[in-house]
């Protein structure tokens, strides 16, 4: 950044400082204009990644706040150097701080899509406890297909209600003969006339019992893909059943098997187009699984919280723990796979606000995110010694839902063969 900011000064130190009186008043402005000249590709090609993804956001009908601030910012600048031209033909110095401005925004809006995706998980993390955000946070699965490919009354009606927190939204995916392998799945939606009668069950559905709309997969076809839709269910549909499961860890997080037995649910309750719901459900795959390579940094990140807090309270043999050479070298291991987490995290935060589709590396990313989650857990677990065994700690419960990160929203088993297949291997 530094370095296109000191390429656009010369541009601008032309006009701004004083110009040999001995030039004619056309060399002078030619001079001008000339500098104009020089400084606007400066300009566009340093703001160039920043403007590109405010165009594919307005291409993509999202407007979020960096559009509008896109384009007020060229607007006012065009605007001041333009007039300012056509008054006196010269170009000053507050087009320089506005220039300046105008990086530094544009280097703001980068860095804050980037801390947002790390910023948030952090907080939401400190607690130690997953159960609770997965509790808490069941919509942010559930809900996205009905924004991105619902109808119009579903949106209008059921997002405020979830959003608000008056209704529970959730997610029905996996089945009890399978989780990753949805073109497989066996629940099937039957048209008889104006409603679909569905059958099957689905299994460790977060806020099973307690929510009031799920977003179920189910098939409406043949086999395969090609044959899989996406279902709005209301909780109170005759025939719709819930089952609460006991799990080791996330306690705080209702988890459930449902069973639908001849549940009838109106043809208007489909979300997006019949047969066309295996892309929705791999789409939103890709926001689930980049949270929750969020969450498992965050939690990582208290584990290390926790140690060093531990260690430098804890005396054995007259000194603190933390002044022992292996734990030191602990806390440092542990820093190091966290910190790497965090760079990749942030850029594909980025990447995917910019449009993308980084498939291979968000499965990467969840690999790398849980792994390291389970090894600062299980190193916490050993600098806490006998006091980390204990109900009540932190790290004790984070150590018991490590594996449910690892595995929920695809394995690492899954996720290495996905990636595989992506990246042409």
């Amino acid at each position: 950044m530094m370095q296109v900011m000191m390429l656009a000064f010369p541009a601008y130190l032309v006009p701004v400082a004083q110009i040999d009186g001995d030039l004619t008043p056309d060399i002078d402005r030619l001079l001008k204009y000339a500098s104009l000249l020089l400084t606007v590709p400066v300009i566009l090609f340093s703001a160039r990644p920043f403007f590109l993804g405010a165009l594919r956001d307005l291409h993509n009908r999202h407007i979020g706040m960096d559009v509008p601030v896109a384009i007020g910012i060229v607007a006012a600048f065009a605007a001041s150097t333009l007039a300012t031209i056509w008054q006196r033909g010269e170009v000053y110095f507050d087009s320089l701080t506005m220039f300046v401005a105008f990086l530094l925004a544009a280097r703001y809006m980068e860095l804050r899509a980037r801390q947002q995706a790390t910023s948030g998980a952090e907080e939401l993390a400190r607690h130690g406890s997953g159960g609770i955000n997965a509790s808490l946070n069941s919509h942010t699965i559930g809900a996205p297909p009905i924004a991105a490919l619902g109808p119009e009354w579903m949106k209008r009606k059921l997002l405020p209600e979830i959003l608000s927190g008056e209704k529970i939204s959730a997610l029905a995916i996996t089945e009890p003969s399978g989780g990753s392998d949805v073109a497989n799945l066996k629940t099937t939606a039957r048209r008889e006339g104006d409603h679909y009668v569905v059958n099957g069950s689905k299994m460790f559905i977060t806020s099973g019992v307690r929510a009031d709309y799920f977003t179920v997969a189910v098939r409406t076809g043949g086999p395969g893909a090609a044959g899989v839709s996406l279902l709005l269910i209301e909780r109170d549909r005759p025939g719709f059943q819930r089952t609460k499961l006991k799990k080791m860890g996330w306690w705080a997080s209702d988890t459930a098997q449902l069973f639908f037995d001849n549940v009838r649910v109106p043809v208007d309750n489909l979300i997006g187009a019949e047969n066309k719901g295996f892309i929705g459900i791999m789409l939103n795959f890709n926001q689930e699984r980049l949270g929750m390579s969020a969450g498992a940094w965050g939690y990582a990140k208290v584990c290390l919280d926790e140690a060093i807090a531990y260690a430098r309270e804890r005396h054995t043999f007259g000194k603190p723990l933390i002044a022992n050479q292996v734990v030191r070298h602990r806390l440092v291991d542990m820093a190091m796979r966290i910190n790497a987490v965090q760079s990749t995290l942030e850029l594909l935060a980025y990447r995917v606000g910019q449009g993308e589709k980084p498939v291979a590396e968000i499965c990467m990313l969840k690999n790398l995110a849980t792994s390291t989650m389970e090894y600062c857990a299980n190193e916490a677990m050993q600098i806490f010694g006998g006091a980390g065994y204990l109900r009540g700690a932190k790290v004790e419960r984070i150590y018991r839902e490590t594996k449910v990160m690892s595995i929920g929203g695809g394995s690492v088993e899954i996720m290495k063969d996905l990636a595989a297949r992506q990246m042409g291997l």
